[in-house]
């Protein structure tokens, strides 16, 4: 088969894999999408009951905007905020049944593997670049191989959470207590509510995720009084940041930290901080959790555990793929030093593309929430702009796939401890009050494309921007 007659395959049929399709089209190619679950938006429907904090403005794709409009779609209000749920069914659902899209995905099909055809990983030979790519595929009907010219990996992080161990690894004791312990946003106000009433809950994470949770179960604990709430954060609290407040462009993303905060300050919920679990075993009917606070041995106990420690990313079927991904971060190089947190101080990360995404395997990106490796701070109009650009590469048009098209809402926070955040670092000169350090300058050995061939040929290998 030709590889002009090959589709784009595109793993995860999410948000941004379906805006990956949308942008294909757009663009005369011709895409598949490659759900594992049994639905588009499988990820999205697990925390369905949790309100965004980005507004329908930053949520749709534009290309997948001009599909619904030529069917007639109604757009929600833009300055509205959709649960998951809503963002599936008023969306997601509608793009996936579109006349475009409907014969091109296909659900429950898991990418266990992708590798060139007839090239192994250490395989160079010739035309290594021009061979396609083949799908090993997971089905109820069997194992299956599928060909493609290109891939995007919009698989996104959510089946991969970061434990609630300290060194990375589950702590001892985490697996044989699974049932007691959930990942990411649990339900405590609907499906999960007699699970969570009146029981002690340690929620282990500082970021949105774990701010949420904490919200919710303080919620839940007005109705079915009598548990406790124990938050732990890695670090010391001075240390911990809420957000931007009053300065962060996304008002919903502002407040949820300011909430959060205010709750630790009034003593609603127990901070443990800073306190990292090493093991976790049961003592009576609770568990014992058991590492260290601050310098010193420290052990609590809970009915409960919710770990909303962020997310890394599955690569085990990409082991045949040339991946080059920083050490820490496992994002590219050229994208890690803007997300990592470790480097990053205001939370904000400027508009990217192909060229940032890029690796060594040539046709395949990583895109969407996975592209930030084990970063936190992605937003949903992000992988918009990554796969518009990744699609413009994709047919030649080098011009668009550099051109930055997205203006991303600062998030008002100019540090990452909280002491520093309240300090006047930020000046009118920076955008929205928020100082940002420069783009870091390029290697000087890093071999990028001059201004001659960037309009009319792809980047060398290694090209940064």
């Amino acid at each position: 088969m030709s590889m002009n007659t090959l589709p784009v395959a595109i793993i995860g049929a999410g948000p941004i894999g379906l805006a990956a399709a949308a942008q294909l089209l757009s663009r005369g190619l011709e895409p598949l999408v490659l759900e594992a679950g049994p639905e588009v938006g499988h990820a999205v429907r697990a925390w369905g009951h949790v309100r965004m904090f980005s507004p329908w403005r930053y949520n749709i794709d534009s290309a997948a905007r001009t599909l619904l409009d030529a069917e007639g779609w109604v757009a929600p209000d833009a300055d509205g905020y959709p649960t998951g749920a809503e963002l599936v069914a008023d969306y997601l659902a509608p793009l996936a049944a579109s006349a475009a899209l409907r014969g091109r995905i296909r659900t429950g099909a898991r990418v266990v593997g992708v590798a060139r055809r007839d090239h192994g990983r250490l395989h160079d030979g010739q035309g290594r670049d021009a061979a396609s790519f083949v799908l090993h595929i997971a089905s109820a009907d069997g194992s299956q191989a599928i060909e493609a010219r290109a891939v995007i990996d919009c698989a996104g992080t959510w089946q991969a959470p970061n434990p609630a161990g300290a060194h990375g690894m589950p702590a001892l004791g985490e697996a044989a207590h699974a049932e007691r312990i959930a990942y990411g946003i649990p339900d405590v106000l609907g499906a999960a509510r007699a699970t969570y009433a009146g029981a002690t809950t340690l929620v282990v994470g500082a970021g949105h995720s774990a701010m949420n949770a904490v919200l919710d179960l303080v919620e839940l604990a007005k109705s079915a009084p009598g548990g406790r709430i124990l938050w732990a954060f890695r670090r010391p609290l001075s240390a911990v940041s809420f957000g931007g407040g009053a300065r962060d462009a996304l008002a919903a993303r502002g407040s949820l930290g300011v909430r959060a905060q205010a709750l630790v300050g009034s003593g609603a919920v127990t901070a443990l901080a800073p306190f990292v679990i090493d093991r976790i075993t049961a003592e009576g009917s609770a568990l014992a959790i058991s590492g260290r606070q601050g310098e010193r041995a420290a052990t609590v106990q809970a009915d409960r555990i919710i770990v909303a420690a962020g997310f890394r990313p599955d690569l085990s079927y990409l082991r045949e793929i040339r991946l080059t991904l920083d050490p820490a971060v496992e994002a590219t190089p050229a994208l890690a030093p803007l997300i990592d947190p470790n480097l990053h101080s205001c939370g904000t990360v400027r508009p990217h593309g192909e060229a940032e995404l890029r690796h060594p395997e040539a046709g395949f990106w990583i895109a969407g929430m996975k592209s930030y490796g084990r970063a936190p701070t992605f937003l949903m109009a992000t992988g918009h702009e990554q796969v518009r650009s990744i699609a413009a590469a994709l047919a030649g048009d080098w011009v668009a796939a550099r051109e930055v098209r997205l203006e991303l809402p600062e998030t008002g926070v100019c540090a990452t401890t909280l002491a520093s955040a309240e300090e006047a670092c930020c000046t009118a000169e920076t955008p929205q009050g928020v100082c940002c350090p420069p783009k870091p300058a390029l290697a000087a050995s890093a071999p990028c494309c001059g201004p001659a061939t960037a309009a009319t040929a792809p980047p060398a290998k290694g090209c940064c921007n």
